[in-house]
């Protein structure tokens, strides 16, 4: 049962921060799996459970990031990464450009939210066609959201396809799509609690989750990039 990180987790990102080397982290290991790794895998456990029983067609799986860094990409970084999370998400077979839950921890904040990270220019194309011919449900989607502590997030296009209204403009102009929840790391990030705040943000986002999900079934918008 999750009871909550503890300062020390925060402290130890702060650390691996600045003392990204094999040396220092080797004479700390304990530390990051009793303060870090175990806690986040409790979460990530606890909170994939509830959406089990909530959103059981969903059929998500729980994964928890690993702090090693891919040896190909660190691109002169050190070996390991000071911001660890877990995503709820579909097998990896399918979810490439499929929407994911995620929350994560680094040392100045912690996140929640969901989105498609690695949306194609297809998934996008298929957005933008989507409001082009009813733009209804996402006018009511985005609404909701800006009376939510959830912000729209994702790169967008230099140049703008297109300008549907300033509601929809910022949907319509995005490379990738998620919305996100930023906050101070204090409060419920020390308390059991927080699994709650989670869950409630991801029950908040399953309207959003099921949309970009859908997207998959459009046809590719002719002409489209």
């Amino acid at each position: 049962m999750f009871q909550g990180f503890s300062q020390g987790a925060v402290d130890f990102l702060w650390s691996i921060r600045f003392n990204n080397e094999r040396s220092w982290f080797l004479a700390h290991k304990e530390e990051y799996l009793t303060l870090v790794d175990r806690p986040m895998r409790e979460l990530g456990d606890q909170v994939h459970q509830a959406m089990e029983e909530l959103c059981p067609e969903l059929g998500l799986n729980l994964h928890v990031s690993r702090i090693y860094r891919d040896a190909r990409r660190l691109y002169g970084r050190g070996p390991y990464k000071d911001h660890l999370w877990f995503t709820l998400r579909r097998p990896r077979e399918e979810w490439v450009s499929l929407p994911a839950f995620y929350f994560e921890i680094a040392p100045e904040y912690y996140s929640f939210g969901m989105g498609c990270y690695d949306a194609t220019p297809a998934t996008v194309a298929k957005l933008r066609a989507r409001i082009d011919r009813d733009p209804k449900p996402v006018e009511q989607l985005a609404r909701k959201l800006e009376k939510s502590p959830f912000q729209l997030e994702g790169e967008l296009y230099k140049r703008p396809k297109g300008d549907p209204g300033p509601l929809l403009a910022p949907w319509y102009n995005r490379k990738s799509i998620s919305f996100a929840r930023d906050e101070n790391c204090e409060g419920l990030l020390f308390q059991p609690e927080l699994a709650d705040q989670v869950l409630e943000g991801f029950r908040f986002l399953k309207p959003y989750y099921d949309y970009m999900l859908s997207l998959a079934g459009d046809p590719a918008p002719e002409g489209r990039e």
